[in-house]
């Protein structure tokens, strides 16, 4: 009996922004699904802080711009004292992006990125995207913000030219290429795996699921941060050691071979793939087919099962691929179907998956074998 209540349980939800009307219409579209409710609304954070003290919901969507309160500010707090999963309700404006980046780094588990005009119509065509985000944030693992006293926040990296002697992979930085495939919760494991990494690292390709308009700010605040140059990928640029390119929202991203160079594919036309544009699935078969036993594949967090068969087909090809724990993950789907598909040769933390590829990098020039 307990265990058919328990499948029965629906996901109770507080919606948290200042706009009336967005406020009434994710109550109703939260409220047509059988397996979640609306249980308040709040149209500040501090009556939020209230409700949730009151009602302890499962999830909260929560804007990102707000009276009395900053969203980011609410979010901060919350993530630090009663740590919850969140969802932002995002504008699809650059000041918006800039802002969703913070918020992931707090702490939510994804965003939403509501039109400007038109928000009514927006946001029913935005339907099955919102009650899916809950869905996964109902279920993920919330990690509480730790911020030690004294923590100071990373300043921009002005010296991307000159990595330290130390550090110099050497040549083995312009034979190989990494490839990263992530979902819910990779914007911050790609940060975590990137920016340990030398400014002479192999060249760097990933797909972020992420919609348009928010690539460009989620590259701008990698690159501020790490060694190596982080940046949109742009069609038909040459693809180089020390730069990582990040699949443009809305695209497919691949890559492919001019000569003795690899080049970015971007295609804007192209279909979603496993329902989504960018897909892991694309960049990674491209990956096995043209970088082969050259390449490193990284499975980070996410929901769903894309770039799991590609990811075997790197494997196949020879590549060395490194996959996310369970325990480190937010939602462990991407990397438990990865696994399941017989693609991992490592399955670790999130914090040793940098470590262990420079490691691997590093041992006799790169030239060791991987399998034995």
């Amino acid at each position: 009996m307990e265990g058919l209540l328990g499948m029965n349980k629906k996901t109770r939800v507080i919606v948290v922004d200042d706009s009336a009307l967005v406020r009434s219409l994710l109550t109703e579209i939260i409220n047509r699904q059988s397996d979640m409710e609306c249980i308040g609304v709040a149209h500040d954070p501090l009556v939020a802080r209230e409700m949730i003290r009151e009602l302890d919901p499962d999830v909260i969507t929560l804007d990102v711009e707000m009276p009395r309160m900053d969203g980011i500010d609410f979010l901060g707090r919350l993530m630090r004292l009663r740590p919850m999963p969140v969802l932002m309700i995002s504008t699809l404006t650059e000041r918006g992006a800039e802002v969703t980046m913070r918020a992931l780094e707090l702490g939510a588990i994804d965003f939403v990125a509501k039109p400007r005009v038109g928000v009514a119509n927006g946001l029913q065509q935005l339907a099955t995207e919102i009650v899916d985000k809950i869905r996964i944030a109902a279920k993920a693992h919330v990690h509480r913000l730790v911020r030690p006293s004294g923590a100071v926040v990373p300043a921009p990296n002005l010296n991307k030219s000159t990595p330290s002697s130390a550090s110099l992979l050497g040549r083995v930085s312009t034979e190989k290429m990494i490839a990263i495939g992530a979902s819910t919760g990779g914007t911050e494991a790609i940060k975590e795996v990137l920016m340990p990494l030398p400014a002479d690292a192999p060249a760097i390709v990933i797909t972020q699921h992420m919609p348009p308009g928010f690539t460009t700010s989620f590259a701008a605040r990698l690159d501020s941060l790490c060694q190596i140059t982080v940046k949109e990928a742009a069609h038909g640029e040459r693809i180089l050691p020390g730069h990582a390119y990040i699949a443009p929202g809305g695209t497919q991203f691949s890559i492919s071979r001019s000569g003795a160079n690899y080049v970015a594919v971007v295609d804007a036309a192209a279909p979603a793939v496993n329902r989504h544009k960018p897909s892991v699935e694309v960049l990674f078969k491209s990956v096995a087919q043209f970088v082969g036993r050259n390449a490193f594949g990284i499975m980070l967090t996410g929901m769903g099962g894309d770039g799991a068969a590609a990811m075997r087909e790197m494997r196949d090809a020879g590549s060395y691929n490194y996959v996310q724990d369970e325990a480190s993950c937010i939602v462990f789907g991407m990397p438990r179907e990865a696994i399941a598909h017989g693609a991992a040769d490592e399955v670790l933390p999130l914090q040793k998956i940098a470590p262990a590829l420079l490691s691997r990098l590093q041992s006799a020039g790169g030239e060791v074998r991987h399998r034995i």
